[in-house]
């Protein structure tokens, strides 16, 4: 069986302020809010999920929100989340985004690819990368135009102090491909390490920036939970959780998260991956044309949906 990585399936962040959070990703990004739901460990949480017009797998990123202090940045975490746009929609996006009072980076190449760095209300690190693929699915109802629309997730960057222990994870563990070594001046320390996945290109690369003389980061708002990679089934699933098992790596076993079927391990350095299936989607219970307008809950929880929205606040 082959068990190449499909590419980035979902980021999940935190965030203090969920209506804050929901005007900038849905307002300023015009991503859809594809599903409204709770963490299903933490039912007094949003679980809030953004992604394309037809939540596509690899379109979004989730925020979990929890009343905490901001994050402290720094290494065994992940530090950066890229969307891939059309190229020739960078300098449409910088002037949105000063408009909006984001703090913008000029437009300039990083590995191969044009992007434009920037941060969200809580200082959630993001970045909009050229990405000229013909597939795209925008959303009808989105603020921004359709030709200028968030296209899904691109690179992932994580900070680490060592290289080695999560190089060997990477390539021998998760069968990715180390490309090209680079400098990034907002990531100094090392060089910055870019592996690829399956089918390659912006939307299945990860990125491994080497600072050593960082402290650890902590967790808060503005960060970055985990991060998922895509598997199209539930075998294949079941096929890694074998290889894992096989190499002795300790791991959560098979969790039904409903919408999809996910498999959650750490890499040497602490950071928590998933590994996520396409199947069967978010319109798994709703139809997806009025995706994100309700709360949704899957099925062990309906039970329990009374006491979960009193004790949810009004977005």
């Amino acid at each position: 069986m082959d068990l190449a990585l499909g590419g980035i399936h979902h980021l999940t962040a935190i965030t203090s302020n969920a209506s804050g959070n929901l005007d900038f990703y849905t307002r300023v990004l015009g991503l859809r809010l594809v599903k409204k739901t709770v963490n299903q460990d933490d039912t007094s949480a949003y679980h809030l999920f953004y992604g394309d017009g037809d939540a596509s797998p690899g379109s979004d990123i989730t925020f979990f929100d929890w009343p905490t202090a901001p994050a402290r940045r720094g290494t065994n975490s992940i530090v950066r989340t890229g969307f891939r746009v059309a190229a020739d929609s960078l300098g449409w996006w910088r002037e949105r985004l000063v408009a909006e009072g984001r703090a913008v980076s000029e437009i300039a190449e990083r590995r191969g690819r044009l992007s434009l760095a920037f941060e969200d209300r809580e200082g959630q690190r993001l970045e909009l990368v050229a990405d000229d693929r013909d597939e795209t699915h925008p959303w009808s109802k989105s603020p921004v135009p359709a030709e200028h629309q968030i296209r899904g997730l691109a690179r992932i960057t994580l900070s680490v102090p060592k290289l080695d222990p999560t190089d060997a994870v990477l390539t021998t563990l998760m069968n990715m491909r180390r490309e090209a070594e680079y400098q990034d001046a907002e990531f100094p320390g090392g060089p910055v390490v870019a592996y690829a996945m399956g089918p390659g290109g912006a939307a299945a690369e990860l990125h491994v920036a080497v600072q050593p003389d960082l402290p650890p980061a902590r967790e808060g708002a503005g960060g970055v939970h985990h991060v998922a990679f895509r598997t199209p089934d539930y075998e294949t699933l079941r096929a890694w959780t074998e290889r894992l098992r096989g190499f002795r790596v300790p791991s959560s076993g098979e969790v039904e998260r409903f919408y999809f079927r996910s498999l959650y391990f750490r890499e040497p350095n602490g950071i928590l991956f998933e590994i996520a299936t396409d199947i069967p989607g978010f319109a798994a219970d709703e139809p997806m044309e009025t995706l994100g307008e309700a709360l949704s809950l899957p099925p062990f929880l309906e039970p329990r949906r009374a006491a979960i929205e009193r004790n949810l606040k009004p977005l």
